[in-house]
């Protein structure tokens, strides 16, 4: 898959609001009500094309499906995909996930968003849709944004209704019976379209039409217990026993009483607050990409000395890997912080934090600005273990 994580040409985006502003929109909307801004962005060009997006559903590292529907008989065929010819001109759309993690224009989409925390988002998935294709009508458990690109879509966009009935047209997709639209529009390129978790929606191409859609990640009860309990049993932690020097006599041996269970509540959220045990899992369980990524290893390990002659370069560029997550976790009591990347963590304090915040904005840097950066031992020991670990990578 070499060369797909291809050079960014794509120049920030921003979000042209009109009456509206961020803090107004988080106030509103934000998972309260869907919202569409005709014009959000100006002149806007698809970071992916059609072609291009067909080449990425070829691969088996990425995950893509198509879903068609055909005398209203709705099809699923999971990728890779070797043709598409079979689906014909109308009726089908293909799906692929996680584009921002092989094209870096379409990960530059996320600069858009920027007002909502970077651990918030999970991917950009891509949609391309022939006349009359799309999902049909469902819900997502999930804030997301849609950017029409190329092409027109009617959007049809409804309030949460406990009446909806959960529909399974095909084992592999769940859509919902009808629902009635409070945003019944169609996109054109630049439009953008915001949907809040458990709204119903439905999008129907009306021509050849592309649609990004950001998708954020908002883990549920289960997965984070399951995840930070998969911490205590790697690490052999949490093996202490449930303390009981303070037992008093019962004359009720039968029951479980109200104080037994504060206790035990009590010790199993200790190792929830317990800092030294969830802050390191937090961090790492928000930065774990759910999909593949272009990790970029080098052959050998890179030195210091190597490092400056890299840097010697003007020419040379360093430049993370599409898609990666990273994050920062201050500790501001101890002048330390972590920066956490694709699940890894590094110690950071007063004189490497500047570095690491420019690691956390998945921007390219020139070796003029890296020079700036690593002047001292510990900003070269950091930025040598992001680029052997193949984080960022030269170009």
């Amino acid at each position: 898959m070499n060369g797909i994580n291809k050079e960014s040409n794509q120049t920030m985006q921003t979000i042209h609001w009109g009456d509206l502003t961020p803090e107004q929109f988080l106030k509103e909307y934000w998972q309260k009500k869907p919202l569409l801004i005709k014009g959000a962005f100006k002149d806007f060009t698809d970071p992916i094309d059609a072609n291009e997006l067909a080449g990425l559903a070829m691969e088996s590292e990425i995950e893509s499906r198509i879903i068609a529907n055909k005398n209203n008989q709705w099809q699923v065929e999971q990728g890779p995909f070797e043709s598409f010819d079979k689906f014909g001109e109308t009726d089908w759309t293909l799906l692929v996930q996680a584009v921002n993690n092989w094209s870096r224009d379409t990960q530059a989409l996320l600069t858009a968003v920027d007002f909502i925390p970077q651990w918030r988002i999970d991917d950009v998935m891509v949609s391309f849709s022939t006349p009359n294709g799309g999902v049909g009508a469902h819900l997502d458990q999930y804030d997301v944004f849609i950017i029409q690109g190329e092409g027109k879509r009617r959007w049809q966009v409804g309030t949460p209704d406990s009446s909806l009935k959960e529909l399974l047209p095909h084992p592999d997709l769940k859509q919902v019976s009808e629902f009635s639209p409070v945003i019944d529009e169609i996109t054109e390129a630049g439009d953008l379209l915001y949907i809040p978790p458990n709204h119903p929606h439905n999008g129907v191409s009306i021509e050849n039409s592309i649609n990004f859609s950001i998708g954020f990640q908002a883990p549920n009860n289960q997965e984070l217990w399951s995840s930070f309990a998969d911490k205590l049993i790697d690490e052999d932690l949490g093996e202490q026993r449930f303390p009981d020097q303070e037992r008093t006599l019962t004359t009720q041996p039968q029951l479980l009483e109200q104080n037994d269970i504060e206790k035990l509540k009590s010790f199993m959220q200790k190792q929830l607050e317990d800092d030294s045990l969830f802050t390191p899992f937090i961090g790492k369980y928000l930065t774990q990409n759910h999909h593949a990524l272009e990790i970029l290893m080098p052959v050998t390990p890179i030195t210091s000395e190597q490092l400056s002659d890299i840097l010697a370069e003007a020419e040379n560029t360093l430049v993370p890997v599409s898609g990666i997550k990273s994050l920062i976790i201050e500790n501001k009591p101890q002048e330390t912080s972590f920066l956490y990347i694709n699940g890894e963590s590094f110690l950071i304090d007063k004189e490497t934090i500047e570095l690491a915040t420019y690691l956390t904005k998945s921007k390219a840097l020139t070796t003029k600005q890296v020079k700036s950066l690593t002047s001292c031992l510990k900003n070269e020991q950091l930025l040598t273990n992001v680029l052997n670990m193949g984080f960022w990578y030269v170009e």
